[in-house]
């Protein structure tokens, strides 16, 4: 099979090794405590419980009335113990739910629901009622991914196993732990998008399952669905990288993958989607990748959402000393936390406990104006001239040189000489432009309602 890719992207060190070989164990906090954020992914939520009271395991505790809504759940039977600020991952602190176990395993699950006979309206509904977004990283709301617009085809849907961030495994482990649950929710995320075709996305480097997953394929007789190999390059898990390695389309600048035809899912919003319909369970739990240098026990772990990271230290996750950097995610795209105190969310795919010589700790130096990160560059910006646009404070030609279409993969940050935290500097144009895009739109509705 030919392995396809895009232009541009890297080849740092995979570090896959450490935790490639180990199946996904169940674990719980030593505290028997969860610290839930109330907002996970899609329009703000408010708390539906109140503090003493009792909740079972995926019971709605948090939910909003926005199309782009999606509930959270109690992950675990037990009382309420708080609702109050606590550290999430980004550093910033969000208003989360702090459930105490009871020790009984009570649930309030809904009913299996057959995504193929029941109403599409019904079968996006159950999504959303089951709290599904997208759990590779950007946490998107599944229900609104999968209802297509009117004047929109989508022809295939891309199971994105690629897996393209060192160290992390999860997504590999569910591709042969769980093969077919992701067939499942890839059959039913075809009929609800009206898709014709199903990719499995995957990088050679995990070749040796491509011959398992057809054998699942085949047991289901879904002769529309198939495996596609990938070039091992990172970012090859991003939406435009794999649309364009995948079906040689582009999306275009400011658009959905919807716009090119396509819808992606991750691996593990698949499993999630499979578990809604077939058992009626919402996205309670999730599996993630405990790995770096610094970790004594990396494992694939599957834990109820809300866990403190803390909380597995040191019961489920030893650590050597020396622990230089602790990294929500993968060590492209995460985020670096100061502590482990944070908790498990529905798209934290890994978390690193990382050495010395496994981070870079070198100052920033001026740019030298090398082109580097032109030429890595895989949505083929110039991420020299973003950066030195923000840094003047010129959004308008930052936005104009590709500020808006960055994914923010770090691929120039990765390669630049100079140590140009490019990526913080992007992120910080961003988050300027959407403060004036909200004063515009806050001073429009002031003038309107004169």
């Amino acid at each position: 099979m030919k392995s396809l890719t895009f232009k541009g992207g890297v080849h740092p060190p995979e570090n896959k090794e450490l935790t490639s070989a180990y199946a996904i164990e169940e674990a719980m906090p030593s505290t028997k405590t969860v610290v839930i954020p109330i907002t996970q992914g899609g329009a703000p939520n408010v708390p539906c419980v109140s503090v003493g009271n009792s909740v079972a395991k995926g019971q709605i505790i948090a939910d909003g009335t926005g199309a782009f809504s999606v509930p959270v759940h109690a992950s675990i039977a037990g009382i309420v113990k708080k609702i109050e600020p606590h550290l999430v991952t980004g550093n910033t602190e969000a208003l989360c739910i702090v459930i105490e176990a009871d020790g009984t395993d009570r649930t309030s699950y809904l009913p299996p629901l057959d995504p193929y006979s029941c109403e599409k309206a019904a079968a996006i509904e159950r999504v959303r009622q089951c709290g599904i977004v997208g759990m590779g990283g950007a946490a998107f709301p599944a229900h609104v991914k999968l209802n297509v617009p009117a004047d929109k085809t989508v022809d295939c849907v891309i199971a994105n196993a690629a897996e393209c961030e060192p160290y992390l495994t999860i997504d590999e482990r569910s591709l042969l732990e769980e093969t077919d649950k992701i067939v499942d929710g890839l059959a039913i995320s075809m009929h609800l998008t009206g898709a014709k075709r199903g990719i499995i996305a995957i990088e050679d480097n995990k070749a040796y399952a491509v011959e398992h997953i057809e054998k699942v394929i085949a047991k289901t007789g879904k002769s529309d669905i198939s495996v596609q190999l990938l070039k091992t390059k990172y970012p090859q898990g991003g939406e435009k990288m794999l649309v364009k390695a995948v079906l040689g389309r582009e999306i275009p600048s400011g658009k959905l993958p919807a716009d090119a035809g396509c819808v992606i899912q991750n691996a593990g919003t698949l499993i999630a989607m499979s578990d809604a319909f077939r058992l009626g369970k919402p996205l309670v739990d999730r599996a993630l990748t405990i790995s770096g240098g610094c970790c004594e026990t990396p494992k694939n772990l599957r834990v109820p959402l809300g866990t403190l990271i803390g909380d597995l230290i040191p019961e489920v996750i030893k650590l050597k000393p020396g622990v230089k950097k602790i990294i929500s995610g993968g060590p492209m795209m995460g985020f670096s936390m100061m502590n482990a105190q944070f908790p498990v969310q529905k798209n934290t795919s890994g978390v690193l406990f990382l050495s010395e010589k496994e981070v870079s700790l070198a100052a920033e130096t001026p740019c030298i104006g090398c082109g580097n990160c032109v030429d890595v560059c895989s949505c083929r910006l110039t991420p020299v001239m973003m950066m030195r646009s923000v840094k003047a404070d010129n959004l308008e030609a930052a936005i104009k040189y590709g500020l808006l279409d960055c994914n923010e993969c770090g691929t120039c940050a990765y390669v630049c000489p100079a140590k140009v935290r490019l990526v913080q500097y992007f992120r910080l144009g961003k988050t300027k432009h959407r403060e004036i895009m909200a004063k515009k739109a806050a001073d429009g509705k002031k003038g309107a309602d004169k």
